[in-house]
């Protein structure tokens, strides 16, 4: 049986480089696909561009809505909460990548051995390239579980390789678009895992991730960046984002897994405790991120109540 995707595709002057991630769903060997464009407000060609794909596609492949014009965060909510596109999986897409041509066909086979009604995400590295496609390297190499303990610190999965099911995007939608989300992907990764969702980080490439000057979030492969993330946080970066995470979970901790009730509890405790109690409640609520440098960061940050 064809498992339909709907791609999910967030546009905003993107004529530059839409042509090519637009070919790259033609090429996928997974043939069963839509994609749900919304765009938000672009002044150049962009619409144009999708108007062309439409037009050259079979009917009802590619629709086109009007995005909140809230920024990318809110854009990838507004589509993900849109209770008119229906599909058995949902592919967050950024409209500057390219995807591999098995990208679609590697996540669906993951998500047939997933139990039926159970909600589940699947991510991937990425293969790193510069503004004219030259490789760069690629993304950071998690060897973690991923878990609503990692998920309460960090996002492992990139928006632009998330593939979910629909009784995943039924969480979602059921806690509706979230204007404090800090990010859709982490808020995806986030939920799925706290509502004991399935949640698979898929170590080989699905895409190339395009590093330029338009990118809104780059990818975390060097370490100048990675320290560069470490000094966000111990700048007060991780609190306010805790802030938000903690109001968007709190309402819905009734659907929170007992173990994941317990950890956000512990979690969200530790950090209106005193520096001592900070560190051993952070400690002791089993949160974790996915490098021994993260780590530390994490227990420094506590520290200096920056958590």
């Amino acid at each position: 049986m064809s498992q339909k995707v709907a791609i999910l595709l967030c546009t905003y002057d993107g004529q530059q480089y839409l042509p090519e991630q637009l070919e790259s769903f033609e090429a996928q060997t997974h043939s069963d696909w839509v994609v749900c464009a919304s765009d938000d407000g672009s002044k150049d060609d962009t619409l144009a561009i999708l108007a062309r794909y439409e037009s050259k596609w079979r009917p009802g492949q590619m629709r086109v809505f009007n995005g909140p014009r809230k920024g990318f965060v809110a854009n990838f909510l507004s589509l993900t909460c849109n209770p008119d596109i229906q599909a058995d999986l949902y592919a967050y897409s950024d409209q500057d990548d390219v995807w591999h041509a098995e990208k679609l066909e590697r996540a669906v086979q993951w998500h047939a051995s997933v139990p039926a009604g159970m909600p589940a995400l699947y991510c991937t590295r990425t293969a790193l390239v510069d503004g004219a496609g030259a490789p760069i390297g690629q993304s950071p190499l998690f060897t973690r579980p991923p878990s609503f303990a990692n998920a309460l610190t960090q996002n492992v999965g990139g928006g632009n390789t998330m593939v979910f099911n629909d009784a995943a995007r039924q969480l979602l939608l059921n806690a509706g678009p979230q204007p404090k989300a800090v990010a859709h992907d982490w808020w995806v990764y986030l939920l799925i895992s706290a509502c004991g969702g399935k949640v698979h980080y898929d170590p080989r490439p699905s895409l190339l991730y395009r590093q330029h000057g338009g990118n809104l979030i780059g990818a975390n492969a060097s370490i100048g960046a990675r320290i560069e993330r470490i000094r966000m946080l111990l700048a007060g970066h991780l609190r306010d984002w805790n802030d938000r995470n903690i109001q968007m979970l709190t309402p819905l901790q009734a659907q929170l897994t007992e173990q994941n009730r317990e950890t956000f509890n512990r979690f969200a405790a530790a950090r209106k405790k005193g520096p001592v109690g900070r560190v051993v409640g952070i400690l002791k609520s089993g949160v974790y991120r996915q490098t021994a440098l993260g780590n530390l960061g994490l227990l420094v940050a506590a520290v200096f109540n920056k958590i």
